[in-house]
């Protein structure tokens, strides 16, 4: 996890129960809550990172897209012949 930022945070004392309950259900240890938070706001940042982005290219040619895709993906393949190498057929 790196380096900690404390929180303080305010929530309803339903959504207190409910998740307190469903930790505790499923074995929850110390820490459990600080990482459901910390995962539910990584997963809701990237959530809403790539609504930008599609919304952003929302007029592009699909195929146009796919091709600098695969433009790039050629690219970091070249560029890391190790990390990316194919299975044998």
């Amino acid at each position: 996890m790196g380096e900690q930022a404390r929180w303080s945070l305010k929530v309803s004392r339903e959504t207190d129960i409910a998740l307190r309950t469903f930790l505790a259900e499923r074995g929850g240890r110390k820490g459990d809550l600080s990482r459901f938070v910390e995962d539910a706001v990584n997963r809701e940042v990237l959530r809403q990172t790539l609504q930008e982005v599609w919304d952003r290219n929302a007029d592009l040619d699909p195929d146009e897209v796919q091709k600098l895709v695969d433009e790039e993906l050629a690219e970091v393949r070249r560029a890391n012949p190790d990390r990316f190498k194919r299975p044998a057929e």
